[in-house]
């Protein structure tokens, strides 16, 4: 995967090799095999010196279940059918991408920035729900089920892995999707949970400015919070 022709925007350097300011890379469609083995090989290279970066992506059809991931979440119509089930290192049980979903990964150093997971959980999921009240929507968190929700419907999944004090994985925020295949799992391990999208609640921004958004939101929070203070 071809991380140094993304776009890309760099954070302000507050040491000669790193940035006080997360870079943004913008990768557009990925696989999503891929794009993970990059995060991890990218959290495996990294030092002291290397800038955290959130990456902006969607991908084409997958059904990933995370490391708590049980097969009897997958129903026939998805174990039998022809989009791809992949399990991998996240947390979490299972969900659905696909294109339409805003999807951003964040490779953050969190000892750098004094940063827990269930802060940085709480951080993902209030810019989603900051994002979507800018638009009149009211959304919230639930402490017994990470993630986003409208009303009883999810509109955004989070799964995170912590390896050598750095994260990987982040969230999927469903703007303008085929909703359809989510009918074939067990959303996050609940059956019969319902899930919504940007669209359906009458939002026309695009995938990309939302995604673009919710970048900005994210980083606010993060530098307002959890700086890197020089050495």
């Amino acid at each position: 995967m071809d991380l140094q022709n993304a776009d890309d925007r760099r954070g302000a350097p507050i040491a000669p090799a790193v940035a006080a300011v997360p870079w943004v890379r913008r990768l557009g469609r990925t696989a999503y095999l891929d794009t993970w083995r990059a995060m991890q090989a990218f959290t495996d290279a990294r030092d002291a010196a290397t800038c955290d970066e959130l990456w902006l992506t969607e991908h084409p059809p997958v059904y990933t279940l995370g490391l708590a991931g049980r097969t009897d979440h997958l129903h026939p119509t998805a174990t039998d059918g022809p989009i791809e089930v992949v399990r991998t290192d996240r947390g979490g049980q299972v969900t659905y991408h696909g294109p339409g979903q805003v999807v951003m990964y964040v490779l953050l150093d969190l000892r750098r920035r004094r940063l827990g997971v269930r802060q940085l959980v709480r951080m993902l999921e209030q810019a989603v729900i900051d994002c979507l009240g800018e638009s009149g929507i009211e959304a919230h968190g639930r402490v017994d089920a990470p993630g986003v929700y409208v009303g009883a419907a999810k509109i955004a999944a989070l799964g995170l892995k912590v390896r050598r004090s750095a994260s990987y994985h982040g969230l999927a925020f469903n703007v303008d999707m085929d909703l359809a295949p989510f009918a074939a799992i067990d959303p996050c391990g609940y059956p019969g949970l319902a899930v919504t999208q940007a669209r359906a609640l009458g939002i026309e921004r695009s995938t990309a400015e939302i995604a673009d958004r919710l970048a900005d939101l994210f980083i606010d929070s993060l530098q307002a919070n959890f700086p890197i203070l020089p050495a």
